[in-house]
């Protein structure tokens, strides 16, 4: 009997497109679980390393995940208390920037009535419409889950880090039985490969996220901008979701120079600086920290940055990008994915060819090499 037909291309794409579909769908349904599950797993492969350190020198298993987690804690914990002591000083300053948010929302009145002939009744009827719509899109429930779910998340974090590295051989284990024999090496090889590049990622993350701050810092320190500490280390923080984030900080940074500083020029000024810092992030320090190992086009980083954001909020936003690492490693090795890795990546056909013909360069010149020389 001869061997079976090889499927369509128009089946395999409606799997491929099923199974993406029913991804999506479970993220967007399972978030509440599925979200910190992502985040603890993220930071127990940050923590391995850590783990490993504590048990070559003695440490029982339990006791080294312990340390490791406490250790985890102890940072986020000291940067939340850095940013609490900045923030109470900041809450003294917010009936200043009251007056002059309604300063300014007085000056634009009056060049929006001189400029449309708008008067204050008819802009006051539009302000009021837009504060209806806002306010019909927060139900209780909704409002409810925004309260809980952090409150939830922050409980449940630790723990999470704590089983997934105590089972971490197991769950190895399982990911590699779960496949046939044929292909335990190239799942041990993904699987290796994923840990690398989210160590790898990770690690990068954390010194450029240092490096921004201490840049936004010494920039606004310069300038003289009241809460320079507050605005460069939120700024920074923020900057860690992709492309969002820093257009988020450059905002809130405004706002807040506007308090003490309302002139045109010192805002500007800040402006400039953050722009500044992205300049150097996106040009030196995300390819000299964070390396190659992350290897996505800008478009798929967008649209996963958004995607994600759509499906799970800030904490999907900041997810998608480890994601589609992820999955690019996955594709790559997976037969009939390898065009959704090439999608995903960043190299041009032509680079893809230089690099072919490097590599059968390279095969052919082994192969005529005399092994006795």
């Amino acid at each position: 009997m001869s061997s079976l037909a090889p499927r369509p291309f128009y089946h395999q794409l409606s799997h491929t497109l099923i199974a993406l579909a029913l991804i999506t769908l479970a993220i967007y349904l399972g978030q509440d679980i599925i979200v910190p599950l992502a985040m603890a797993g993220l930071i127990a492969v940050l923590l391995h390393p850590v783990e490993g350190w504590l048990m070559r020198r003695g440490f029982p298993k339990v006791l080294a995940i312990s340390m490791a987690v406490t250790l985890a804690i102890l940072l986020v914990a000291g940067v939340t208390v850095l940013l609490s002591m900045q923030l109470a000083d900041f809450s003294d300053e917010l009936p200043k920037l009251k007056k002059n948010i309604n300063d300014t929302y007085r000056e634009i009145r009056r060049w929006i009535r001189r400029e449309y002939s708008l008067s204050y009744r008819q802009q006051d009827q539009y302000i009021q419409k837009a504060q209806t719509q806002t306010l019909e899109n927060f139900q209780g429930g909704e409002t409810l889950g925004v309260v809980t779910g952090p409150l939830g998340t922050l409980i449940l974090l630790p723990i999470y880090i704590f089983l997934l590295l105590y089972y971490r051989a197991m769950l190895i284990h399982f990911m590699i039985v779960l496949f046939t024999q044929k292909h335990k090496a190239k799942v041990t090889e993904v699987l290796h490969e994923i840990k690398a590049i989210i160590q790898s990622y990770m690690v990068g993350l954390l010194l450029e996220t240092t490096c921004v701050a201490v840049l936004n810092c010494v920039g606004l320190l310069i300038l003289n901008v009241q809460y320079a500490i507050l605005l460069g280390i939120m700024a920074a923080i923020l900057n860690l979701v992709p492309y969002i984030g820093g257009l988020v900080a450059t905002v809130l940074a405004m706002l807040v120079t506007f308090i003490s500083h309302p002139e045109i020029d010192t805002i500007l000024g800040v402006v400039g600086i953050f722009l500044a810092v992205q300049f150097v992030d996106n040009n030196f320090l995300v390819p000299l920290v964070i390396g190659s190992k992350v290897r996505i086009n800008a478009l798929v980083s967008i649209i996963g940055v958004l995607v994600g954001g759509a499906l799970a909020g800030v904490s999907g936003m900041f997810l998608s990008i480890p994601a589609i690492a992820m999955l690019k490693v996955i594709f790559d090795r997976v037969e009939g994915l390898e065009a959704w890795g090439i999608l995903l990546g960043d190299q041009t056909p032509e680079e893809e060819k230089g690099t072919l013909f490097r590599l059968v360069k390279k095969k052919k010149r082994e192969l005529t090499d005399d092994p006795a020389e």
